[in-house]
């Protein structure tokens, strides 16, 4: 991708003597010991909200996120881009080999265009105002990373020193199952890159012994809704229909999952309703020259989805003490003080980073107000007793109630992905498990698990609904009901995010009491 696509990956951060580094973290971390040691004494006395959920060790790494994330004067979005998108040299058990999908031909790109249009002209939310069309931009070749497995070598193994191509190839010889995982990182889709996300890709490529597509797909505020969306929809393409010099031959869509996390669930979903959007009209893309549908995947799999541009709901505010995201209204007086870049503010302003204000109800941004989501394919949705609690939970209960197979799991006092910060909790292992193994559930299905070559499991996956709360520490699981679940109908969700549009993004009140 080239570098005026997206400046926060390509640019390389100045580096520092690695001496001045460690004297900078040893600093830092000195400065937090009267907090740590507050932290402690009300674990130890269980007075804090967190300490009956919470062990020590995970309390105490919650409160030193939260305190780097909450600083009065943050560093600018592109300083802060840089820091978040690197990642250590590729080593150990996973196979990385890096692709960029060339858009075909004019042609092609002209007809993506159209069809983001049409879609986005359809979706259009029935209280955002009217305006003028949005100004697409331009389609351009995206890169992503195929990631895998790479069992039988030590941990600090390197990756051979031959082509990408011939990396895959060599990746493809340890990949057990067609199951293939499209994969969009979170990070308030202004943060983050494949790279960082390289270690949740290999998990889930392990447990499934499949492979992982993992997209670099535009980043805000340099590229603004539907930049992503619009990476998000060629990336499906090119899976489904490959060019001819591709790595990979064609997808079968009953093999992809599309999984991401926090905005990568977002973005997930947007691709989902916009695929379903597509299939409402009876819209086709034209892409390598033909006309071509665009089925719906085997399942979406998402791990603490961010569905509400405008934190709308009360957990925004209620379940900060067991997430190291502060609240919204802690995080929007942090942003006040941010330092100023050429990337933001922005110009005209706008209140969100990643959407200009006339499209921040769009359904294909505010995922709480797609229109509906009956016909979708099977989903999984976790998320923990973090401030995204309330909108995740009211997703998967609309869900079910549209005729949908859903696999939710709530993890009791788990802050925000928990399974990817978190990896020595046995709480993340089951997490991950559970992600994992729905996709492998709904990509693959056994014939041990009913009927000859697993039809009647493939019928199963997409009837049956379970929704669970797993409790901290013993892992236990207790059944949910789905019709309890949200305490909101749509209507209330819809009036709480006008309600905040209006405002300029006034908090959630402490009177909205989040329901865990």
């Amino acid at each position: 991708m080239s570098s005026t696509s997206n400046p926060s990956v390509t640019s390389k951060p100045t580096k520092k003597p690695a001496a001045m580094d460690k004297t900078v973290l040893f600093l830092q971390l000195v400065s937090k010991i009267p907090l740590m040691a507050r932290v402690a004494l009300l674990h130890m006395l269980q007075a804090s909200p967190a300490s009956k959920y919470q062990d020590l060790r995970t309390e105490l790494i919650i409160a030193m996120l939260r305190s780097f994330i909450d600083v009065p004067k943050p560093k600018s979005i592109t300083s802060t881009q840089k820091i978040l998108s690197t990642a250590p040299p590729i080593s150990g058990t996973i196979w990385v080999s890096k692709y960029i999908l060339p858009i075909p031909t004019e042609e092609d790109a002209r007809a993506i265009h159209d069809t983001l249009n049409k879609v986005i002209d359809g979706l259009q939310d029935r209280d955002q105002p009217k305006t003028a069309r949005i100004q697409l931009p331009e389609v351009l070749p995206v890169e992503a990373e195929w990631t895998a497995h790479r069992p039988g070598v030590p941990k600090d193994a390197k990756l051979p020193d031959i082509p990408e191509r011939e990396k895959y190839d060599e990746m493809m010889k340890d990949v057990k199952t067609p199951t293939t995982v499209l994969y969009f990182h979170g990070g308030a889709y202004w943060l983050m890159d494949p790279a960082t996300h390289r270690p949740t890709c290999r998990e889930l490529a392990k447990r499934t012994c499949g492979r992982c597509y993992s997209v670099r797909y535009r980043l805000a505020p340099q590229n603004p809704f539907p930049a992503a969306v619009m990476d998000a929809l060629v990336s499906y393409l090119g899976l489904l229909y490959p060019p001819t010099d591709a790595f990979h031959e064609a997808v079968k869509p009953e093999h992809i999952v599309i999984a991401g996390d926090s905005a990568g669930g977002n973005l997930s979903l947007a691709l989902l309703q916009l695929i379903m959007q597509l299939q409402r009209s009876g819209t086709t893309v034209s892409w390598l020259g033909e006309e071509r549908s665009v089925p719906l995947p085997a399942g979406v799999a998402v791990n603490s989805p961010w569905m509400d541009i405008t934190h709308s709901s009360p957990s925004c505010v209620t379940n900060a003490p067991f997430d190291y995201l502060p609240g919204i209204e802690v995080q929007e007086n942090s942003e006040k003080g941010r330092d100023p870049c050429s990337a933001w503010p922005a110009n005209p302003p706008r209140m969100s980073i990643y959407v200009a204000d006339d499209y921040i109800m769009h359904p294909l941004v505010s995922l709480l107000l797609a229109p509906s989501w009956r016909g979708a394919p099977p989903t999984y949705i976790c998320t923990g007793w973090e401030i995204l609690a309330d909108e995740d939970k009211f997703t998967a209960a609309r869900f079910h109630a549209e005729g949908v197979s859903v696999t939710f799991e709530e993890y009791e006092g788990m802050p925000h992905c928990f399974a990817m910060l978190l990896k020595n909790l046995r709480e993340a292992d089951r997490c991950m498990e559970g992600w994992s193994r729905f996709i492998a559930r709904v990509t693959k299905p056994t014939a041990s698990e009913g009927g000859v070559d697993g039809d009647d499991d493939k019928q199963k996956s997409t009837t049956r609904s379970t929704f669970t709360t797993i409790k901290s520490g013993t892992l236990e699981e207790k059944e949910l009901d789905p019709t309890t679940l949200s305490p909101y109908t749509e209507e209330e969700i819809r009036e709480k995010i006008r309600r905040r549009v209006e405002l300029k993004c006034v908090p959630a009140t402490e009177g909205d009491v989040a329901k865990l």
